[in-house]
């Protein structure tokens, strides 16, 4: 009897420890998943490298919501622009 019950009790263990150790493991995935800074996407999209983000030179949600970012409405999307934009709905994981 007594030894059922300490497989049972190590078998337990097992599963909690495998449980926490895997929620633990998406918990940090999602907090390494931060939004580019201004200076990211300079490096990356700011083709004429002008400092300023067109509506040619950008792509995904930024460009979906170009008009709301580009509040002075020059064409561009400033770094102050960048910073007061709204943040982009999360897409649901199916």
């Amino acid at each position: 009897m007594k030894s059922g019950t300490i497989k049972l009790t190590i078998l337990t263990l097992g599963i909690i420890v495998l449980i926490s150790n895997n929620s633990f493991g998406q918990s940090q995935n999602r907090q390494e998943k931060k939004p580019p800074t201004f200076s990211q996407l300079l490096k990356e999209m700011d083709k004429n490298e002008d400092g300023k983000l067109s509506v040619d030179e950008i792509k995904g949600p930024l460009k979906e919501d170009f008009d709301k970012i580009d509040t002075d409405e020059d064409g561009f999307i400033s770094e102050k622009e960048f910073k007061k934009a709204p943040k982009p709905k999360r897409r649901e994981r199916n």
